[in-house]
């Protein structure tokens, strides 16, 4: 299982037996480069911990426990002592994107996964054994068909099963005022970006010239300014597609060290079948931006380990022109919150999966945890631009002054779209299958909604055939 994920973590591979279980990483070196290989272990040399992804006030759980406990600067050395001194409920406490395992050596164990799912894990069980893994072509063919989704949120031990740790969904007053609203919403986002920089090795930002990814740029290059480092930026596109210009005029704004991946249909075509098998989804919307992302991701690993990028803003802010038909706010809200916590297997799915395939991490500061609090409080109709309006326009407010004008009033525009990818994947992709497409049915999978969405499912059966999607699998209303 564990080389099957060595994509995710080129750096380094430990493993360890633990009392009954078997543990093993695949590590990205982003903090504590030299000391902080996987698994790590405690001081009595009894309890072990692998952890994908990043733990972000790991330096407050170490006041909070004690340096003493500590045999490393690792943020992911934080989620071990945490669980030891506190039970598997201090998973809780962690603030970050996390899969992550705690074992010891008298056969305890305990499986956890963030809030949102930001970081994926999978499980399967048969008898009493049970396997978890990253990704879904870890699995044995035969094990394929038990594989489920480990549920977000959720914290699971052998003796008291699956339990749910937290929720993102919160009572709270609303904001009374807009100007409130705004100053909020503002150092909600700052704090979110500064916390993602956490890092030893450089970090980069996704940019597609947008406003989530532009404001994103924005902060992290008044965060580093310091620092004598130039930002890395890095976009992608058709040439003359319009996420190129939009990007290279932020760039110029901010003074990044900016880098483009231009690319054509038939590079579009020949990544295809990679770009669909890395992101483990027929899902035509995410295909049609995992394409891009892909060759974007490639390029960005060259250049750094660590990239930042514009996720989950439309999710908080109604940035999606379907939400301008939801009229009643109570309706609204629950919308979005249901929108955010469908992220893991849709969106967030795609953007692991395709920067990890070349060892390279996303963060998402749009999703820190304190950001959608502060979002909730928003009263939805103050994120609805009505008929005519601008989407999102409150947090536009908030960054007023940090962007070119033209920029942080740009109107949305879809990854796939504004990059080039919707204009030649859906037609290439359609000539792939016949005219009865839609008498035409792959095993396991539901009845295809598009002759493109069947040649997805047929490239996904090619590479992860006896996988159930219903219960792996996130999918938009429409396709």
């Amino acid at each position: 299982m564990l080389a099957r994920l060595g994509h995710r973590g080129p750096d380094d591979m430990g493993e360890r037996r633990v009392g009954r279980s078997w543990i093993g990483h695949a590590r990205l070196s982003i903090v504590d480069l030299e000391g902080g290989g996987q698994p790590l272990v405690d001081r009595d040399g009894r309890r072990f911990v692998i952890c994908n992804g990043e733990i972000y006030n790991h330096r407050a759980l170490r006041e909070r426990l004690g340096h003493d406990r500590f045999l490393t600067d690792s943020d992911c050395e934080a989620a071990l002592h945490a669980v030891a001194a506190w039970g598997p409920s201090a998973v809780a406490e962690l603030k970050g994107m996390f899969a992550v395992c705690v074992a010891d050596a008298d056969g305890g164990v305990v499986m956890a996964r963030d809030l949102l799912g930001i970081k994926p894990l999978y499980w399967a069980r048969r008898g009493e054994r049970t396997l978890f893994a990253s990704e879904l072509r870890a699995f044995e063919p035969e094990w394929r068909r038990d594989v489920r989704t480990f549920p977000p949120g959720h914290v699971w031990t052998p003796e008291d099963g699956l339990r749910p740790f937290g929720t993102i969904a919160e009572e709270a007053d609303l904001f009374t005022t807009r100007s409130e609203a705004v100053e909020a919403v503002r150092a909600a986002l700052i704090t979110g970006v500064r916390r993602r920089l956490m890092a030893d090795v450089p970090v980069g930002v996704f940019l597609s010239g947008g406003l989530d990814s532009s404001l994103v740029a924005a902060i992290a290059t008044r965060e580093v300014a310091g620092s004598g480092e130039r930002l890395r930026s890095f976009a992608v596109g058709l040439a003359g597609s319009p996420d190129l210009a939009a990007a290279r005029t932020v760039a110029d704004h901010l003074g990044l060290e900016h880098h483009e991946r231009v690319y054509d249909a038939t590079e579009a075509a020949a990544v295809l079948e990679r770009a669909v098998a890395v992101t483990e989804s027929y899902e035509p919307s995410l295909v049609r931006s995992a394409v891009p992302n892909y060759l974007l991701a490639e390029l960005a690993a060259l250049h750094v380990k660590v990239v930042l990028t514009g996720e989950g803003a439309d999710e908080l802010f109604a940035g999606y022109d379907h939400y301008r038909d939801i009229a009643d706010a109570e309706e609204l809200n629950a919308e979005l919150v249901r929108n955010v916590a469908g992220l893991h297997d849709l969106n967030l799915q795609r953007c692991d999966r395709v920067t990890m395939a070349h060892g390279l991490e996303a963060r998402v500061p749009f999703l820190d945890l304190d950001l959608i609090a502060v979002a909730q409080r928003v009263p939805p109709p103050w994120k609805l631009p009505g008929p005519t309006g601008q989407e999102k326009r409150l947090l536009r407010e908030a960054f007023e002054g940090w962007l070119p004008h033209e920029t942080l009033w740009r109107r949305k525009a879809q990854f796939g779209d504004g990059s080039g990818a919707s204009t030649v994947l859906p037609e290439y992709a359609a000539s792939l299958v016949g005219p009865d497409w839609e008498s035409e049915r792959v095993d396991g999978l539901p009845a295809p909604r598009s002759r493109e969405e069947l040649a997805y499912q047929r490239i996904f059966a090619d590479h992860l055939a006896g996988i159930r999607a219903d219960q792996v699998l996130g999918r938009f209303a429409t396709a």
